[in-house]
């Protein structure tokens, strides 16, 4: 596994959460400025109303300046989204003649638009959800080719159809689009959508179908080849969020957007700098991490040497790693020698016999992440986790040196960070009395510092004793030459308002209003 693969994007949405369960009821309105609303409401259920619920989701196997001003004109199309606690956001959009409506996930990690379809016989989750009938639609137009996705866990299954696909006031004709013959798994059963749009780049659609968001520009149904994602993080509001298509309204942002380039077309992937807990950079990032803005991932996920620390700082429950205490008693002072001698981190592993494949390694790949050893099959399963704690341990060993601790102080960290290593699924609990006294986080990016405050990256259900919190950091470890990899999922678009801006390559993000 060579870098950020379909198999490895996921939604989180964590089993422990209560559910604030948000009901809405859906009313199509216009105006004459051209543009048409879709108003949500939603109403918070008792909170002693919940269900353990996890939504993954996973990529293909195929799959991989100024402010716009025109919002308000008659080539920009307003999709507000309905907020399902802070996990997931999702519209309407209707398919076929007459329109068949259905709720999607508009999400900028994957490129394909897919649905149930009335031929899905044999798959619980199509019988919860809407369901495409092509011989209800005058416009449909047969395809039949075979498809399927993968998912983190599960997949679907189908064949591809086209029709006549409506988004707003806008429809796009001849839409290549999925139709799901199967559902794996209990996922899609909880899933409070029926299907996914895809607003990523053609290079990672499955069968190479052209996305909906290309065939707006090439049908001309919007003037400038940007949209825009205002996510509503405010649990009290009635709007979930707004995707307008071809501007940015100027009231859900403030300040000019800081725009920076499209480091690899598939994903929306951008170059990320430093990261920093407080006011202490992890040096993990210093030589550039790649980041891909995905509205269709919930949490923030990053490599589980930086999530690590970020438990340590925020006192998150992780899981003790008996294999990291192991590499820091037998290894240490070994450690600690050779980094002081200066010797590279990517070699200390190597060096001390825990990863004696990274010899054979390009110098420029870095350090190498779980994922990849996974699939060498000259290593051992102990083999590798050992060289994984070897490798987690040298980073923040380095991290800790360059502010001129003492080796005792060194390792008394790196001690209490095995024992917050985060938990196989990747996420982990936090008292939710701390979260006043937790440390500011910050992404560098374009030059310039994004904060996160303790209350926009932890999740929060319920009051008082029902109170749940989580962190909005995940795990996800994706090897060099891809990796190391961030993905900035909705926890980082809830707070900085966001542009994608496909004709010029480009992402810009702005603070949240």
């Amino acid at each position: 596994m060579s870098g950020y693969t379909p198999k490895m994007k996921q939604t989180f949405l964590v089993g422990i959460i209560f559910l604030l369960a948000l009901i809405s009821s859906v009313a199509y309105s216009g105006s004459s400025d051209g543009i048409v609303r879709i108003s949500l409401k939603k109403r918070q259920l008792d909170v002693n109303a919940r269900i353990a619920a996890r939504i993954s989701r996973g990529r293909s196997a195929e799959g991989l300046g100024h402010i716009p001003h025109n919002f308000g004109g008659s080539d920009a199309d307003l999709v507000p989204l309905k907020n399902y606690l802070d996990a997931q956001y999702y519209g309407v959009i209707g398919i076929g003649t007459p329109q068949q409506n259905f709720t999607v996930i508009f999400d900028t990690g994957s490129s394909n638009l897919w649905v149930p379809s009335s031929k899905c016989y044999f798959s619980i989750s199509c019988y919860f959800h809407s369901r495409y009938k092509s011989s209800k639609s005058s416009t449909y137009i047969k395809n039949g080719k075979s498809c399927a996705i993968q998912y983190g866990s599960g997949s679907i299954s189908g064949f591809f159809s086209e029709d006549n696909v409506q988004v707003a006031d806008l429809v796009v004709k001849d839409q290549v689009f999925i139709e799901a013959t199967r559902e794996g798994t209990l996922t899609f059963i909880l899933a409070k959508f029926d299907g996914i749009l895809g607003l990523g780049f053609q290079e990672i659609s499955v069968g190479n179908a052209v996305p909906v968001w290309y065939n707006m520009v090439e049908q001309r149904l919007v003037s400038e080849e940007i949209f825009s994602f205002w996510l509503n993080r405010d649990p009290e509001s009635e709007e979930g969020g707004e995707l307008i298509f071809g501007g940015a309204d100027p009231k859900h942002f403030k300040g000019e957007h800081t725009y920076v380039p499209v480091t690899e077309k598939g994903y929306w992937q951008i170059e990320l700098g430093d990261f920093l807990i407080g006011n202490h950079s992890t040096g993990f990032c210093e030589g550039g991490c790649a980041a891909i803005v995905d509205s269709g991932t919930s949490l923030l996920a990053g490599p589980t040497t930086v999530v690590t620390q970020i438990n340590h700082a925020i006192g998150a429950e992780g899981v003790l790693s008996m294999e990291c205490r192991e590499v820091v008693t037998q290894y240490g002072d070994l450690i600690w020698e050779l980094l002081t001698a200066g010797i590279q981190p990517d070699k200390v592993c190597s060096k001390i016999g825990l990863c004696l494949f990274n010899d054979a390694r390009n110098a420029g790949d870095g350090i190498e992440m779980v994922v990849e050893k996974q699939n060498k099959k000259a290593s051992s399963v102990g083999e590798d986790v050992l060289c994984a704690a070897c490798e987690m341990a040298v980073v923040w060993a380095r991290s800790e040196l360059r502010i001129n601790q003492t080796k005792e102080k060194v390792f008394k960290y790196i001690n209490e960070l095995c024992e917050r290593v985060p938990s196989p699924m990747g996420e982990s609990a936090i008292d939710c009395n701390s979260i006043a006294s937790m440390p500011d986080v910050s992404f560098t990016i374009g030059n310039k510092t994004f904060v996160l405050k303790p209350e926009q990256y932890i999740l929060k259900t319920g009051e008082g004793d029902l109170a749940v919190c989580i962190s909005g950091f995940i795990a996800l470890d994706v090897p060099p030459p891809r990796g190391p990899l961030w993905i900035l999922g909705d926890v980082f678009m809830g707070v900085y308002h966001t542009i994608f801006d496909s004709g010029n390559l480009k992402v810009g993000f702005a603070e949240s209003v």
